[in-house]
């Protein structure tokens, strides 16, 4: 399980869910309810507007400037892969095999560069805390005007990056140097998901040997993790989705290591406690209940995580939903600190924090100016617990949301990846989901 998971859908071949105006009135007003209550900006404030629209100004001249002083690596073959309706893309890959081992790149856009303390977009980003995705209504942490122009990592165009350059062991896969800059990079391609399939099925197709050197370095990464007793509660994702998520978790936890034990700084780390053996117990049970269930005779002594993943390894599709719930009916909620003392119990990392997000998250944000100025806020503390607290209300507006859905005859999921469509007449309305 993955703190780092994007939180989009793909858009799917069946086309928008249609509703009826009286039905768009009833969500609109839901969403309003929603806002009220949990205190969530969804408006964007004209002055933080203006500033946005006019740091996309002069782009090109400006990343000319920047060059003397960051690592110029737009000739290093770069790409970016995201779901087919993502906005902006704020994070690409770039790979190369070695005698000893691997050397991965994860460029991040350089948000920092356009969003500083000094700004009004900061204040606002310290509000809001993080981006908030209801089904088809996405209420933005940046203003999208900047977050989808000059910080998102589109192809053939040079943008400034922060980024990761790990050197990785080919036995244990474990660090063998960490780089972290200030750099400009020019992405050769946008992928989607399917297209990034597409190449691991072709080898011979433009970034074919890229992506599948990838995928084999992320494989092995998310297989170690399971061995060593990280949660995967998604076990039959398919490769692309493997190869950023590992790319993402391994770019997080080099950052976090490197603040943490290279400097010995404050930052907003994330830490996730564990269960109580009495609560895990629990969750086995409930897994080892359910109809065509079982959890290996061999996990039910090791770690629980362990067993998790094997039930969830053998168990038909129909019950992954059951297991899933199961254990999170138990899990603690993972909140953002300013030191790592417990680490993160569901990734089985001794030290953890977010990095690779910085459009969509406060504490990538922060983490970002930290890395770079290694000036840390005075305000860190109080910092963290509202940025875990404005997590917990998107996530609980989120869940009420799709109830409410869901009370109106809608799927959540269709709706999610199909988006709405508003029709005049009610019986065009009919039989869409």
């Amino acid at each position: 399980m993955s703190d780092d998971e994007p939180k989009q859908g793909s858009a799917e071949d069946q086309g928008p869910v249609r509703i009826t105006e009286e039905l768009a009135e009833r969500l609109a007003e839901k969403r309003e309810e929603l806002f009220e209550e949990f205190e969530i900006r969804d408006e964007f404030p004209p002055a933080v507007l203006r500033e946005a629209e006019t740091r996309t100004d002069g782009v090109d001249d400006e990343i000319e400037a920047e060059i003397d002083d960051r690592r110029d690596l737009r000739d290093l073959t770069t790409w970016t892969t995201d779901p087919i309706d993502a906005q902006d893309f704020d994070d690409a890959i770039s790979i190369e095999r070695e005698a000893d081992g691997y050397r991965l790149w994860v460029h991040i856009a350089d948000v920092t560069h356009y969003v500083t303390p000094d700004t009004s977009m900061w204040e606002e980003a310290l509000e809001r805390a993080n981006t908030v995705y209801l089904p088809d209504y996405t209420i933005h942490m940046l203003p999208p005007v900047l977050a989808e122009t000059v910080c998102s990592l589109v192809p053939e165009e040079d943008r400034l990056a922060h980024t990761v350059e790990m050197e990785i062991d080919d036995e244990t896969l474990s660090f063998e140097t960490v780089d972290i800059y200030k750099s400009v990079i020019n992405s050769d391609e946008r992928l989607t998901y399917s297209e990034c399939e597409e190449r691991l099925e072709d080898p011979s197709l433009p970034l074919g040997e890229e992506n599948t050197l990838a995928f084999e370095l992320a494989d092995r990464l998310h297989e170690q993790r399971k061995a060593d007793g990280s949660l995967v509660l998604n076990p039959r994702r398919d490769r692309a989705h493997t190869i950023i998520e590992e790319s993402m978790l391994k770019a997080n936890k080099a950052v976090t290591h490197t603040l943490m034990w290279d400097r010995g700084v404050e930052a907003m780390y994330r830490v996730h406690p564990q269960p109580t053996p009495d609560q895990w117990s629990k969750a086995l049970q409930e897994i080892q209940e359910l109809n065509g269930v079982s959890i290996p005779g061999d996990a039910w002594g090791d770690d629980p995580r362990k067993a998790v993943n094997a039930a969830l390894e053998e168990s038909p599709e129909r019950q992954l939903n059951k297991i899933q719930r199961a254990v999170l009916k138990v899990m603690p909620r993972a909140k953002y600190m300013n030191d790592p003392f417990g680490g993160h119990h569901a990734l089985n990392f001794d030290i953890y924090g977010h990095f690779t997000s910085p459009i969509r998250r406060l504490s990538d944000l922060i983490n970002h100016w930290i890395v770079h100025e290694n000036d840390v806020p005075e305000t860190l503390i109080e910092l963290c617990d509202h940025a875990s607290d404005k997590q917990q209300d998107g996530e609980t507006a989120e869940r009420l949301y799709k109830q409410f859905l869901q009370e109106q005859g809608l799927d959540p999921h269709a709706v999610n990846n199909r988006g709405v469509t508003v029709v005049a007449d009610p019986e065009e309305a009919k039989h869409t989901v």
